[in-house]
């Protein structure tokens, strides 16, 4: 892939692919109807928190479901522990995504915490170790999705799910693209965490530095998307409800 359009595209993923899927049935198989996409491509499938309706989100399982059942990209939410490690959960608050709130040995770590100007209170990545962290295991944090998987499954580092994106690229003969949403990067400023320089470490190491390389890279925050555009040609996308659109023009 050289161009990457994707912000727009990957919003109602799941719906586009159906649109397009309906509108092939047709008899005259040579008429191409473009897909309902900006530029009229096939959109991108993005297993968004991996395929977080079949299996708890942001595992690796779940990071492998969505390849299995044919996603171009697989999205991490990241977040950093206490020692400064990017790990996947969807917010810097764990406590609705892994067992921690039944772990007696941390009962002492439930504290209140501001995210977003909120206070908020539960359990936090920024006050766990790497290691702290792999002792917990992942839960379903919707109700009414299957709950049978809990309890099986590590919180994985980005390093892991890097590797398990290049490895299913070279099994399966296709890419897998990452994209890593920064969560809540001015809290883990705050917290002496910073997502960005730390990302971009990992990127660099595993050779993720150009425009064409399948990586993007999203936030709801701009100030940090501002900075990283200055520091990486790796593409880059703002999440800004309700009008979805990137700050590429600023």
């Amino acid at each position: 892939m050289t161009a990457f359009k994707f912000c727009a595209t990957a919003v109602a993923i799941a719906t586009v692919a159906l649109l397009g899927a309906c509108a092939n049935t047709g008899t005259n198989s040579a008429a191409v109807t473009p897909y309902p996409t900006l530029d009229g491509a096939m959109p991108l499938i993005i297993g968004h928190r991996g395929a977080s309706g079949y299996l708890p989100e942001h595992t690796l399982a779940s990071y492998q479901k969505a390849i299995d059942m044919g996603a171009d990209f697989i999205e991490p939410d990241l977040v950093v522990t206490k020692d400064g490690e990017l790990v996947a959960r969807h917010e810097p608050n764990i406590t609705a995504t892994t067992d921690v709130s039944a772990r007696a040995e941390f009962a002492s770590r439930k504290t209140t915490r501001k995210v977003d100007g909120i206070n908020e209170t539960g359990w936090f990545v920024t006050d766990f170790t790497l290691a702290e962290l792999r002792t917990l295991r992942a839960k379903q944090p919707n109700p009414v999705r299957d709950a049978s998987f809990n309890g099986q499954f590590q919180i994985p580092t980005f390093r892991e799910i890097l590797d398990l994106a290049k490895n299913e690229s070279a099994r399966t003969g296709r890419t897998i693209g990452v994209y890593p949403e920064t969560k809540h990067p001015t809290y883990h400023v705050d917290a002496g965490l910073p997502i960005e320089p730390r990302l971009l470490a990992m990127l660099t190491q595993y050779g993720y530095t150009h425009k064409s390389s399948p990586v993007i890279i999203q936030s709801f925050e701009v100030a940090n998307l501002k900075a990283l555009r200055k520091l990486t040609q790796v593409p880059w996308c703002n999440w800004w409800m309700p009008t979805m659109w990137t700050p590429r023009a600023m």
